[in-house]
This record gives C-alpha cells, sequence and structure tokens, in this order.
C-alpha cells in the first residue's frame, strides 16, 4: 500500500494493501479502496465510494457518494479472469454510478476518456468504450462492447444495446432505447430511437461554421432520400465531398458495425 504524505484520507476508510494513492488525493469517510486500485494526483472520493478490481482513475477525477467502480463484468461468461478499468483525467462520477471492469471476450478493458460527466445513477458495462467530453444522463445504461465517441450526450433513463456505436457529436433524447448505430452529429429521439435530423444545437454550441452546417444538411438529406442502400449513399457522399464533418459520418458509416444502422427517417 502507498499513500502519498499530501493525500488526505479518512480513518474509517479501508485502504487495501497494493493500492496506490498519490499526492493530493483525498478519501472521504467510509470508503473500500481496493488492492489492485491505482489513484492519480488529485483524485477525490467523497464518502462511501467502492473501487475495486484492476482500475486506474487518471488526475483530478472526483467520485460522488456510494459510486461502485471497478466491479466485476455483470455477464454470466465471467468466471473471475483478470480484466481492467482505465479512467482518465478530469471526470466527474456522480452519486450511485457504477462502472464494470472488461471481459477477455471483449478485450478485458473498459475505457473511459478525458472530462466526463456521469449523472448519477448512470451504468457503464464490460468492455464499453467511452470517449473524451461525454455526458450520460441520470439513470441511463451503458451496455456492454458499447463505442462512444467524443462529444455525446446520452439523455436521461436512455438504454445503449450491446455492441452500438454512437458517433462523435451525437446527441440521445431522453427515455430513448438505441439497438443500432448513431451517426456522428446525428439526433436520435423517440422510446424507440429514431434518427431524427442532426445535433444542431450541439453543433452551433461548438462554434462549427454555417457552411459546414449547411454541408451536413445536404449530406443528411441525400442519406435520407437518395437511391440504393444506406452504405451506398454514404460512399457516394464520399465521391462528392471533401468537408471534414461530412467526411466523419462518411468514415462512420463504412466502419465496422455490429449493429447496422439507425437511418434517417
Amino acid at each position: 500500500m502507498t499513500i502519498h504524505k499530501t493525500a488526505d484520507v479518512h480513518p474509517s476508510s479501508l485502504i487495501e494493501e497494493g493500492a496506490e494513492v498519490s499526492a493530493g488525493c483525498k478519501v472521504g469517510p467510509f470508503c473500500w479502496i481496493g488492492s489492485q486500485v491505482k489513484l492519480a494526483e488529485n483524485v477525490s472520493c467523497m464518502s462511501h465510494v467502492v473501487i475495486k478490481g484492476h482500475t486506474t482513475i487518471g488526475s483530478n477525477t472526483s467520485i460522488y457518494s456510494f459510486a461502485v467502480i471497478g466491479e466485476i463484468p455483470q455477464d454470466l461468461k465471467f468466471k473471475g479472469e483478470i480484466t481492467a478499468l482505465i479512467i482518465g483525467e478530469r471526470n466527474r462520477i456522480r452519486e450511485h454510478v457504477t462502472i464494470n471492469t472488461g471481459t477477455h471476450a471483449g478485450g478485458g478493458v473498459t475505457k473511459i476518456g478525458n472530462d466526463c460527466l456521469m449523472m448519477a445513477g448512470c451504468h457503464i458495462a464490460h468492455d464499453a468504450q467511452v470517449s473524451d467530453r461525454v455526458i450520460i444522463v441520470n439513470s441511463a445504461a451503458i451496455a456492454g462492447h458499447v463505442i462512444i465517441e467524443e462529444d455525446v450526450i446520452v439523455g436521461g433513463l436512455c438504454g445503449i444495446h450491446q455492441f452500438v456505436r454512437l458517433g462523435k457529436g451525437a446527441i440521445i433524447g431522453a427515455l430513448s432505447m438505441v439497438t443500432h448505430d448513431v451517426i456522428p452529429y446525428g439526433l436520435v429521439q423517440g422510446s424507440r430511437g429514431q434518427l431524427d435530423g442532426l445535433n444542431l444545437v450541439g453543433l452551433k454550441r461548438a462554434g462549427v461554421a454555417r457552411n459546414d452546417i449547411t454541408a451536413l444538411r445536404a449530406a443528411f438529406q441525400m442519406l435520407a432520400q437518395g437511391d440504393g442502400a444506406f452504405q451506398d449513399r454514404a460512399k457516394r457522399l464520399s465521391e462528392e465531398t471533401n468537408n471534414v464533418y461530412v467526411q466523419d459520418i462518411v468514415d462512420f458509416v463504412m466502419g465496422d458495425s455490429d449493429r447496422s444502422f439507425l437511418t434517417p427517417g
């Protein structure tokens, strides 16, 4: 067990032998830090936080009360193999969030990027890959093997089906069940998620230029109403555009998909 002399650990908390607690960390009352856990500089754990497994948490991350981080996967095939959870820097993990380690079949690692916000009660399952600046709202459930790219917002009480990919800049409206991949900058709404347009509010907030938004609108119309299969339309887009945002959509659609795609209605 290594606890830096500048770390502030409440005497009621349990730090198991082998854990690493770095400089400036704060561990509040009644926390449990497991033997394979590594907390980087200035990680803050409020009261009653449980961190277990082979879990690494990046600097300046805050974890709020009753979160359970690094517990074993909720997968009946899991037989106690050594797998991991890697969480990046400056994340905010709110009350009652649960994040599981990976499975051998899924690559062995669940990974969270930097500057994410996990709101109260949300769940991130085994082998999920969550990129930077992602927001997962209260009580949303991210199933195993899901890939979430940068700057995605998943609304409250959503369910994201296993193996689904959410493209960068997409937004999923509250109470949606998403069973297929969502293109970058897509807007999904409805109880059985429908691709209902582009995340125009998010694009404007990100400072995307008007001509780029116009190009995205035209690309979405072509994907919605063009001839041929969805991938054929995307391939034609690739041949007709040099816009980097449209190319993000093309590359996503032409990539590997285990769940096919939500297509424009």
